[in-house]
C-alpha cells in the first residue's frame, strides 16, 4: 500500500527533527561546553563572551531533545492508531518564542566569534580543533549556528505542506490548521524582535552623533527622516548649512560641528511636533523654501 502523503511529511518532520537535535547537541554539548571549560581556565576568552555567543542555546537544545523529539517519536510510532501531529505541534509552538532571543543575538554572536578569533589564537585553535572532528562534517561553527535561525521557517513550510495534503475530513485538520497559525505567529514574533533590535541600534547611533544629550535619549523615539537643510537669513539674504532630525515627537535643528570629536552635530533647537505647522513659501530668489513654526520659534528653511 502507498503511504498517505501527509504521513510522508510527518515522517520528514521527524527525520529532520532528529538531525536538528544532533546539531543542537553539537552546539550546546560540544562547542559551548568545551569553549566554556577553556574560558574558565582564563587562557582563551572571557566566560561572558562564550555565554554571549551561544545565547540561550542550552534551553533550546533541552526543549527539543527532552520534549519535542520524544513526543514526535511516540506519535509517529503510534500513527497507525492515531494519525495526527497537529496537537503535538500546538504544544511545541508557545515554546518556540524562546528562539526570539537566539535569532536576535545571531549577528552579534558571529561578530564576536570573528573578533575573538583574531584576538585570541587559543580560542581560534580550539574552534578549529572541534571543526576538524567528523561530527562537524567539514562545516564551520557559524554554519552550525545558523541552523536554529532557519528552523522555525522550516516548521512553517513542512506544516503548510502537511495541511495541504490532509484529506478534507481528516481528524487532524482542525488541530493542524491551528498549529500552523501558531507557528506563523511565532515566526512573526521572531521577526518583530529583530526589527525592534535594529531600530534601537540605529537610534543609538543617531544619539551618539548628537552627543548623547540627556533630554533627547529615549528608546521609544522613532527617527522618521534626517538630512541637510539650508537656513535662510532674511536679514542679510544669505543661507547657511544646517541639519535636521525629524522624530515622531520632535524636530531637532542642528549645526554640523567643524571639529568632529565625539558628536557630529550640536543641537541648536528642539521643536515639539505637537502644534507644529509647516507652510510652503513661494520665493523666486530662494526656491523650495518653507516655514516651520512651533511653540518655540519659527524657522525659514530651504531644501535641496
Amino acid at each position: 500500500m502507498q503511504e498517505p502523503e501527509e504521513k510522508k511529511i510527518a515522517l520528514e518532520l521527524l527525520e529532520t527533527e532528529q538531525a536538528y537535535v544532533n546539531r543542537l547537541h553539537l552546539l550546546d554539548q560540544v562547542f559551548y561546553t568545551e569553549l566554556m571549560k577553556e574560558a574558565k581556565t582564563g587562557k582563551t576568552v572571557p566566560e561572558e563572551v562564550v555565554k554571549m555567543i551561544f545565547s540561550n542555546i542550552s534551553s533550546i537544545y533541552q526543549f527539543h531533545a527532552e520534549f519535542f523529539l520524544p513526543e514526535l517519536q511516540k506519535r509517529m510510532g503510534d500513527w497507525h492508531h492515531n494519525p495526527r501531529i497537529g496537537d503535538v505541534i500546538q504544544k511545541l509552538a508557545p515554546f518556540l518564542k524562546m528562539y526570539g532571543e537566539y535569532v536576535k543575538n545571531f549577528d552579534k554572536a558571529v561578530e564576536l566569534i570573528t573578533a575573538w578569533s583574531e584576538k585570541s589564537p587559543p580560542f581560534q585553535e580550539l574552534i578549529a580543533d572541534i571543526q576538524r572532528r567528523k561530527v562537524c562534517a567539514n562545516l564551520t561553527l557559524q554554519h552550525h549556528m545558523l541552523e536554529p535561525v532557519q528552523r522555525i521557517p522550516r516548521y512553517e513550510l513542512l506544516l503548510k505542506d502537511y495541511v495541504r495534503k490532509l484529506p478534507p475530513q481528516s481528524p487532524d485538520r482542525g488541530d493542524a490548521e491551528k498549529a500552523l497559525e501558531m507557528i506563523f505567529m511565532v515566526a512573526k514574533h521572531s521577526n518583530a524582535a529583530i526589527a525592534e533590535m535594529e531600530r534601537l541600534q540605529n537610534l543609538w547611533v543617531v544619539y551618539q552623533r548628537l552627543g548623547l544629550e540627556d533630554d533627547i535619549v529615549d528608546p521609544s523615539n522613532e527617527l522618521i527622516k534626517e538630512g541637510p537643510i539650508q537656513k535662510i537669513s532674511t536679514r542679510n539674504n544669505s543661507t547657511s548649512e544646517k541639519y535636521l532630525f525629524l522624530f515622531n515627537n520632535m524636530l531637532l535643528y542642528c549645526v554640523p560641528k567643524v571639529i568632529q570629536v565625539g558628536a557630529e552635530f550640536q543641537v541648536h533647537l528642539r521643536m515639539d511636533v505637537g502644534g507644529m505647522k509647516v507652510r510652503e513659501l513661494k520665493d523666486a530668489e530662494f526656491p523650495h523654501t518653507f516655514l516651520v513654526s512651533g511653540k518655540q520659534r519659527t524657522l525659514e528653511l530651504q531644501a535641496r
